[in-house]
C-alpha cells in the first residue's frame, strides 16, 4: 500500500479518538457542578476514554481508536449544604468526581494531539500535491 495513503489513515484515526476524548472531556467539565436531585443518588460521574492501536496487516500501519467510554470509580467529594435538596442527613452533598483542572489539562492535550493529526494530513496531501506536478512537468 502506498505510504502516504497509510499515512492519512493513521492521522485519520487519531484525529476520530482525540474527537472523541474533546467530547467526553467536554461533558465532563459542563457537568462538574452537576449533583443528585435526591439524597440517595449520585451525582455525575466522571466519564474516561480508554485507547486501543490496532495493527493494519495490509499496510504494517498500526492506528487507534477507542476501546472503552468508563467511569471513574474515585469517591465523590463531600460539601456541607444543608440547604441543598440533594444534602444526606448530616447536610453533606456529594459532588461530581470531576477536576476541572484535570479535565482542562486533558482537553489541551487531546487538542495538541488533534492539531499535530491535522498537520500530517496537511503535509501528506502537499506531498502527493508536489507529486502530481513533477509527475505534469514531463
Amino acid at each position: 500500500m502506498d505510504p502516504l495513503l497509510s499515512s492519512l489513515r493513521v492521522s485519520s484515526s487519531g484525529l476520530e479518538v482525540q474527537s472523541q476524548r474533546l467530547k467526553v472531556v467536554s461533558e465532563n467539565i459542563a457537568n462538574s457542578n452537576s449533583t443528585a436531585s435526591v439524597p440517595d443518588e449520585d451525582p455525575f460521574r466522571r466519564k474516561t476514554v480508554s485507547f486501543e492501536s490496532t495493527l493494519d496487516k495490509a499496510t504494517g500501519a498500526v492506528s487507534v481508536s477507542v476501546s472503552e467510554i468508563g467511569r471513574d470509580n474515585s469517591k465523590f467529594p463531600l460539601e456541607f449544604d444543608p440547604g441543598n435538596p440533594a444534602a444526606d442527613d448530616k447536610g453533606f452533598v456529594r459532588l461530581p468526581n470531576v477536576n476541572v483542572l484535570v479535565e482542562m489539562a486533558d482537553m489541551r492535550e487531546a487538542n495538541q494531539s488533534y492539531e499535530a493529526n491535522l498537520q500530517v494530513m496537511r503535509q501528506v496531501r502537499e506531498l502527493v500535491s508536489l507529486t502530481i506536478d513533477m509527475m505534469n512537468a514531463r
